[in-house]
Parts: structure tokens; C-alpha cells; sequence
């Protein structure tokens, strides 16, 4: 139903404009004055959406999902590339595109449903759907310029959902509405998907993207950074984004804060590795996960102990075992060495997770060297299925169709 291939968008930008025609022709003579700048706000994006497909974007702030979205609704054109969209769309992007300030409620319906093409006959069919929908029976024939933000969104879905569209386009624009409307709204869209439209939906609200959606892309500064199912997309935007925040959180602090110690050993590399003892960031719920420590001791230092911790990106402490407490007694270390902590299998949902290394004294007191959450690994969901809260228990269900005999006491 959709198609991208190969589709750039730029802009330029003018930093400075004039502020009469007759300094406008100056600049234009001295070619000087408004140093245009090229800003690309996408770059060779391709992908496609099958018909009946509820299809993600994500990405940060600026990353171009909403250009990519006034490009498939026809309101700007690309630099270059091709854009392919088979039937009618609609779509609902910022606050009052597509709605004239001026005309009323019931006028903008009309006006929204003979641009998609639809006839008068029939959107005056749908009309008192449209307005139930939107809950605007009391303002239907007051100007929209008068409709608070929150009106505008409800009049926009509602119109966006109810002409028939076959392909919709959603912006992040339902944040704007209360609970109750946000809950009747995704309801909707469930009710369009069961009935085949395709719909390209772009949000900040991740969980929503991944209850909603089949696919999506993330767009990192208008290119795809990653595409494919909406778990293992959202799971890679995750890592990149808490790491995006660790590392500005950590400039503005100093390494300091992240790493103390007394320096008679020290933690020269650690590596999170997998079955086959490669290096990897990323695990899956219920697999292996390894943390290799490689340290040197610049002494001998007797009955050390080596721990981890796992964190949140909250930072939630989830566990934090060391070898001392585990019943593993080293005598002495010296020199180069390393240390291992195995885990058989990862009891972690999917998600983005910090880590914790650290070597300390026997009585877990005096810190040689602690590297305060400065490792982050990325958890995928098994093959079983997702599953929702913090851990993952391995578990079983029965069932009997005839209810079980009690136990009785002895």
C-alpha cells in the first residue's frame, strides 16, 4: 500500500531575512545577507507497508517521522526518490492542518471529506458519527479557531477515522487528549486494523507503538538506524537512547562520579559475552549472559572479592551478587588475570539494562576499583512470546475441565 524508495527531503534554512523589499533586492545583489543552510531531514529512506499493516515510526525529537508523514499525505514533496500510495488516505497530523480557522465544525468536515473524495451524500451519512465521535454535538457550528487544542484533536481524529479511508496516518498528536478519549481512540484503531486499513503510525509512547503496530522503522537524523519486527526495533532504539543519555549525564558530571578506588587493581577491560564466549551487548530473555573481568593487580592482594550489579536505566537496583557471597574464595591475585561471573539463564525481560564491575576487599568494604553503571546490554524476548513486568520465571499451565479434588488434612 505504501512506498518508499530511496525518498530525500531537503530544507533550507535562512538564518537571517530581510525586512524590506528594498533590502531584500540588496542582499540579493551583493549575494550576501541570508547564508542559506542545507538541512536534510531525510536521507535515502526506504521502506514499504503491506496492505492491512499497522506500521511504527519512532525516533527522537527531529529524526523526520513527521516529514515522512507530510510526504506520504502529499502536503510537501521529496528532493528525491519516489513515493507510491495505493487508495485514499487520511491523515491526522499536527493540531488544525487540514482545518480552515474560520469555517466551522460541521464546514471542515465537509471540506476534510471532499479533499479525500469523497461526495456530499456521503459524508453527510457519516456525519453524526463524526460528531458523537468527536463529542462537539454543542460547538459543532462554532468556528474552529475557537476549539481548544484538545476539541481541534478530537474533531481531527474523528474525521481522519470515519471517511473511509484506506490508508490513515497518525502523529503523535493523541497525547494531546484526556484518558478517557485516548482509550476510545486506540479502541478505534484496533477497530480499523480487524477491518484492513493500513495504517502508518508515529509516536514517542513505545509501549503503544508495540502493542499496535506489526513492523517498524527508527529514524535517527532522517536515516533508518534499524527495521524489522516492532520488539527488536524499539529494544535497539532503547539501547541507543538511555546510552544517548548515560553518556550526556556522565560529560556533565565527570567520569569521577562513575569511577572510584584505592588503584591497587584495576579493571582494565570488561567484556559481556556470549555461550560461545563472544563479545555481544545484546541477550536474550532466558539465555546465557556472561561478564568477563580483565584486571591487573599492581600487588598481591589477598582474599579479593569481584561483583556486579545490575541496574534499571531508573536506576533500580535488580541484583547485585559478588564471589564472596556466592562461596567463591580466591587466596591472592597479582598481575594480569581475569575473572568471570556466568549466568546460566537471563531471568530479565526485554530491555535495556546498566551494569555495574567492581573488585573490593574481602569484607566488601574497601573498593579497589568500581565502575558505577558504566556498561549498559540490550534483552531481547524469546522465541516463547512477549511477556509483561521485570522478570521472567520459567513456568508451565494446566488446565482440568472438571474441577480437582480437594486436598484434605491428614
Amino acid at each position: 500500500m505504501i512506498e518508499f524508495a530511496q525518498v530525500s527531503k531537503q530544507f533550507i534554512i535562512r538564518h537571517q531575512r530581510s525586512r524590506s523589499f528594498q533590502e531584500t533586492v540588496v542582499n540579493l545583489l551583493r549575494r550576501s545577507g541570508a547564508n542559506p543552510e542545507e538541512f536534510w531531514a531525510l536521507r535515502d529512506v526506504s521502506f514499504a507497508v503491506e496492505a492491512g499493516e499497522t506500521f511504527g515510526l519512532i525516533g527522537a525529537n527531529g529524526s523526520g517521522k513527521s516529514t515522512a508523514l507530510k510526504l506520504l499525505a502529499g502536503i510537501i514533496h521529496p528532493t528525491s526518490g519516489s513515493i507510491s500510495v495505493k487508495g485514499r488516505v487520511a491523515a491526522l497530523l499536527e493540531l488544525g492542518t487540514g482545518f480552515h480557522p474560520d469555517l466551522t465544525g460541521r464546514e471542515n468536515i465537509f471540506l476534510n471529506g471532499s479533499i479525500i473524495g469523497l461526495s456530499r451524500e456521503k459524508i453527510k451519512q457519516r456525519l453524526d458519527e463524526i460528531v458523537g465521535f468527536a463529542e462537539l454535538e454543542r460547538f459543532i457550528d462554532v468556528p474552529v479557531r475557537t476549539y481548544s487544542s484538545g476539541m481541534l484533536m478530537r474533531l481531527g481524529f474523528a474525521v481522519a477515522t470515519h471517511v473511509d479511508a484506506d490508508v490513515l496516518l497518525v502523529d503523535e498528536v493523541l497525547a494531546v487528549g484526556d484518558q478517557a478519549f485516548q482509550a476510545r481512540c486506540y479502541d478505534h484503531i484496533a477497530t480499523l486494523r480487524q477491518s484492513g486499513v493500513t495504517i502508518l503510525f508515529v509516536s514517542h509512547a513505545l509501549d503503544t507503538v508495540q502493542n499496535l503496530c506489526q513492523r517498524a522503522i527508527w529514524l535517527h537524523d532522517g536515516c533508518i538506524a534499524a527495521s524489522g519486527d516492532t520488539d527488536t526495533v524499539i529494544s535497539a532504539y532503547k539501547t541507543w537512547a538511555w546510552q544517548h543519555e548515560k553518556e550526556t549525564k556522565d560529560k556533565a558530571a565527570g567520569e569521577h562520579q562513575q569511577r572510584w578506588g584505592t588503584g591497587e587493581v584495576e579493571i582494565t577491560q570488561v567484556t559481556l559475552c556470549d555461550s560461545f564466549g563472544s563479545p555481544t551487548q545484546t541477550f536474550v530473555t532466558g539465555g546465557p549472559f556472561h561478564v568477563r573481568f580483565h584486571y591487573v593487580a599492581h600487588q598481591p592482594i589477598a582474599r579479593p572479592a569481584f561483583g556486579i550489579a545490575i541496574f534499571t536505566p531508573n536506576g533500580d537496583n535488580i541484583t547485585a551478587p559478588n564471589s564472596v557471597y556466592s562461596g567463591y574464595h580466591l587466596d591472592v591475585i597479582e598481575g594480569e588475570g581475569d575473572a568471570q561471573y556466568n549466568l546460566n539463564s537471563l531471568p530479565l525481560q526485554p530491555g535495556t539494562y546498566e551494569l555495574t564491575c567492581a573488585i573490593y576487599d574481602h569484607n566488601i568494604v574497601r573498593p579497589y576499583d568500581h565502575h558505577h553503571r558504566m556498561y549498559t546490554f540490550n534483552i531481547l524476548p524469546p522465541q516463547t512470546g512477549r511477556m509483561d513486568g521485570l522478570m521472567f520465571l520459567p513456568h508451565t499451565w494446566e488446565h482440568f475441565p472438571q474441577p480437582l479434588q480437594r486436598c484434605q488434612p491428614d
